[in-house]
């Protein structure tokens, strides 16, 4: 005699918790690559950063690609 077995999955819905993390770290990284202009790293350099521009410079041709104009 055979026996069956039924095997049951459950959906899992995806968290509120992992959907508002994601979104910060997505305009987190928004604003680093499209906007900063020193803003971050002036907590810690002071007025130099916005001369430097470190990030910026960084993230140049990322920021064209995406379409976001910065001279």
């Amino acid at each position: 005699m055979s026996q069956s077995r039924q095997i049951n999955a459950s959906k899992n819905n995806v968290s509120v918790i992992a959907i508002v993390a994601l979104a910060i770290v997505f305009v987190a990284g928004l604003f680093v690559v499209g906007f900063d202009q020193g803003h971050i790293f002036s907590l810690v350099y002071g007025e130099e950063a916005f001369k430097e521009l470190y990030i910026h410079e960084l993230t140049h041709d990322m920021r064209h690609a995406a379409g976001f104009p910065c001279h």
